[in-house]
């Protein structure tokens, strides 16, 4: 852990990720960070012992790079970078939708580049981040990544051409669970529990739901099945389910994600 490695755009998620490697046993010396506004990078600087630097300087200073940015603003920041960066820098990515063939066709020849799709659990360290290898990236550039995000929750290689798919599935799928909280949570009030309980309620099943997913080795269908009694309560609330097509309209949904995220590698904001 003696290489410098720099967070470029340290928002939460950035946040998250320095502070996981804080305490994972990288030295807050061997972190560089950059921010939009001054005082941002003052309270990272305060807040984690971590050295703000410009993009330039970073790009001259760091070993291994995360661009975290919004994918909008990647081609700016590479702009910024390409003239300081020499091409033995391992760039790391995290912009969603965006291949590493938009860095290496920006950057020096030869610039390994590795793209990682993580998610916002990386905030409670239940991250999970799928880790992909551009063109130049060895597998040594990958362990790397994987040491790094290791820090925040679990990590999976898979092939670029899988990385949408993941998106889709693992990067907005904090979102689906907390929109299927919020209406199982307004359901509970509906049937008369105060919102408080409804919702206490619903998150202790869901956190119990997912550790029995994790740790039994049992097929999703084998669990749900355990719980559907013949003539029950919970088969009658599935009917409902399959009645109202949310089987379809959970594939369709991933579907659209899944398309965003190709948009959005040819810079489309509609």
């Amino acid at each position: 852990m003696t290489q410098k490695v720099a967070v470029l755009g340290t928002g939460k998620i950035g946040e998250a990720l320095l502070s996981g490697m804080i305490r994972a046993g990288w030295a807050p010396s061997d972190l560089l960070v950059t921010a939009r506004r001054e005082e941002r990078a003052e309270e990272l600087r305060t807040r984690y012992g971590v050295s703000p630097v410009t993009n330039p300087e970073a790009a001259k200073t760091a070993d291994t790079l995360i661009l975290t940015v919004k994918p909008q603003d990647m081609g700016t920041l590479l702009d910024e970078l390409a003239p300081h960066l020499p091409a033995d820098r391992l760039i790391i990515s995290g912009a969603a939708g965006i291949p590493t063939s938009f860095f290496e066709e920006r950057l020096a020849a030869g610039t390994p580049v590795v793209r990682v799709m993580t998610n916002t659990p990386a905030l409670v360290d239940e991250a999970m981040s799928v880790i992909s290898a551009g063109t130049h990236a060895t597998a040594g550039h990958l362990a790397h990544a994987e040491e790094i995000f290791g820090a925040v929750g679990k990590t999976l290689r898979v092939p670029e051409s899988q990385q949408d798919a993941c998106t889709a599935l693992s990067g907005s799928g904090p979102a689906y669970f907390f929109y299927l909280v919020e209406a199982m949570t307004d359901a509970g009030i509906l049937l008369g529990l105060p919102r408080d309980k409804a919702h206490d309620l619903i998150v202790q099943s869901a956190i119990g739901a997912a550790i029995m997913l994790r740790d039994s080795g049992e097929h999703p269908v084998k669990l749900r099945e355990n719980v559907t009694s013949p003539a029950g309560t919970t088969i009658n609330a599935i009917r409902e389910l399959e009645n109202h097509g949310v089987r379809a309209a959970l594939i369709a949904a991933l579907e659209a994600a899944r398309d965003r995220s190709r948009q959005l590698a040819t810079g489309k904001k509609d």
